[in-house]
């Protein structure tokens, strides 16, 4: 039988973290480093559908050693966050375009459907429970980290697994590049790719990121704080920066417009990305979906004609781009500083975020 949202157990842990240790965790959390009190989960298996969730003490997790998630790597996860707020109460950002992306990555893996309620039921209650954990200060914030993975024991390969676990953790955070909102140096990787027509680059799956690593590594060798990944034809047209969408801005000031490449399928349908286009049109910006080639990128910077370039996510919400290098020589993008266009946009997103501007599309989601 499938749970519903009011299908919920809450087992506290007897041992929570004493309050002095945790404020001084929350006083500068590293991205992704500490872990709260608890953590929900359910199951799934093939004619019983999800069970009910279970807020528990968070604990390492047992599996068989012949779990499909092990060799065959089904695995998916999300990531959103919580903000504490000016009225003392706490607020997620689009909580349901994340639960509509588990779906649609669930679908292309082969997993099954956790449904949209049970999703936004388990955010809540874990950020209920761990309420204590939401950091207050400017631009911190609660990580929510939902995965799915498959548990059934089997090496057979012929079909997906028929038993799943889904949990939530949650890690308070602070600022995902340790220097803040300073530019970054991004390396064209023009030897690995990313994701190929037809294949998981729209999903949000593990392996993704599992072939991502070599390539970050070569940007790290060659002085770099990320990878751009490009097509996997040619290596010609930018798709995205590691776990990032990318935007370009064309010209300057009220005649700005924002590009940003279009979802082909192989490219990850950033949340943040989404709300950016409309936050970019409300700012009376031209905003579009399209393609840009390296040729364009060197080529507009020379010129002038691209001013600014930025990449966005939900960790490190927008990251300003100021230098790319590849194996065939690089580039400044501008001044290599952060463009007013930029510094407008992400003030413009935290602003909403923490509560201190008006929310006229009601992408924010308080927790009871």
């Amino acid at each position: 039988m499938t749970s519903t949202a009011a299908d919920i157990l809450i087992t506290p842990t007897s041992t929570p973290l004493p309050q002095a240790e945790r404020e001084a965790l929350l006083a500068a959390p590293p991205f992704g480093r500490v872990f709260t009190d608890h953590m929900v989960t359910s199951t799934w298996s093939q004619g019983q559908g999800w069970s009910p969730l279970h807020v528990q003490a968070r604990r390492a997790l047992e599996v068989e050693p012949s779990a499909k998630v092990l060799h065959y790597g089904q695995a998916i996860f999300e990531g959103l966050k919580a903000y504490h707020q000016p009225d003392g109460g706490v607020a997620l950002f689009r909580p349901d375009r994340n639960a509509a992306r588990l779906q649609r990555s669930a679908a292309r893996m082969a997993m099954p459907a956790l449904p949209q309620e049970l999703f936004l039921t388990a955010v809540e209650a874990l950020v209920r429970q761990d309420r204590d954990w939401v950091p207050t200060q400017p631009e911190q914030s609660l990580y929510l980290r939902p995965f799915m993975i498959a548990t059934e024991s089997g090496l057979g390969v012929q079909q997906p697994a028929g038993e799943y676990l889904f949990c939530v953790i949650a890690s308070p955070a602070g600022a995902y590049f340790p220097r803040g909102v300073a530019p970054v140096k991004v390396w064209l990787s023009t030897e690995y790719s990313r994701a190929a027509p037809g294949g998981t680059g729209e999903a949000k799956c593990a392996g993704n990121y599992a072939a991502s690593f070599l390539a970050q590594q070569q940007a790290t060798q060659a002085g770099c704080d990320q990878v751009v990944w490009l097509d996997a034809l040619h290596h010609r047209l930018v798709e995205e920066m590691g776990g990032m969408n990318l935007f370009f801005v064309y010209g300057s000031g009220a005649h700005a417009r924002l590009v940003t490449p279009a979802l082909t399928g192989t490219l990850l349908p950033g949340i943040t990305r989404e709300s950016l286009l409309q936050l970019g049109a409300d700012l009376g910006y031209a905003v579009e979906e399209g393609s840009i080639s390296v040729e364009q990128w060197r080529e507009g910077c020379a010129s002038g004609q691209i001013s600014e370039v930025f990449a966005c996510g939900t960790a490190a919400v927008i990251t300003p781009v100021g230098e790319v290098a590849s194996s065939h020589g690089g580039w400044l993008v501008g001044d290599g500083q952060p463009g007013p266009v930029t510094r407008q946009l992400r003030e413009a997103v935290l602003a909403l975020q923490y509560g201190s501007a008006a929310d006229p599309h009601g992408w924010m989601h308080p927790v009871p």
